[in-house]
């Protein structure tokens, strides 16, 4: 089944591409693409207020590249996580409830969050 990878940058690099998957660097956490189709159908507005970049520093785009790799800055962790959570009180998600604890987690240590898209 397709998949989404969340995980923590230990040291975020401006100007460098973040084009590689590697997710057992980042130790990403895994939400199905059913979870995520349904969070981005229920929220898709809130997740377009999403400040973020497309594999670097240099291409700002709002919420997560579908396909491609997304670099979500700590200030705008906390909207992220607003909205997960908000998604995971009706659906109930495990994989949800693993990737609130891993914002959480960036939250705590002013990281970045890296997201894999399928």
């Amino acid at each position: 089944m397709a998949k989404h990878d969340f995980g923590i940058l230990d040291k975020f690099e401006e100007n460098k591409w973040y084009q590689e998957y590697e997710p057992e660097k980042y130790h990403c956490i895994s939400v199905d693409m059913d979870v995520i189709d349904e969070v981005f159908s229920a929220h898709l507005e809130e997740m377009k207020q999403i400040k973020a970049f497309a594999c670097i520093s240099t291409q700002p785009i709002c919420g997560l590249e579908e396909s491609g790799i997304t670099l979500i800055p700590p200030y705008s962790l906390k909207s992220f996580c607003d909205v997960i959570t908000k998604a995971n009180r009706q659906l109930q998600s495990h994989q949800l409830v693993l990737l609130i604890d891993k914002i959480k987690e960036a939250i705590k240590d002013d990281k970045y969050l890296i997201h894999f898209g399928i």
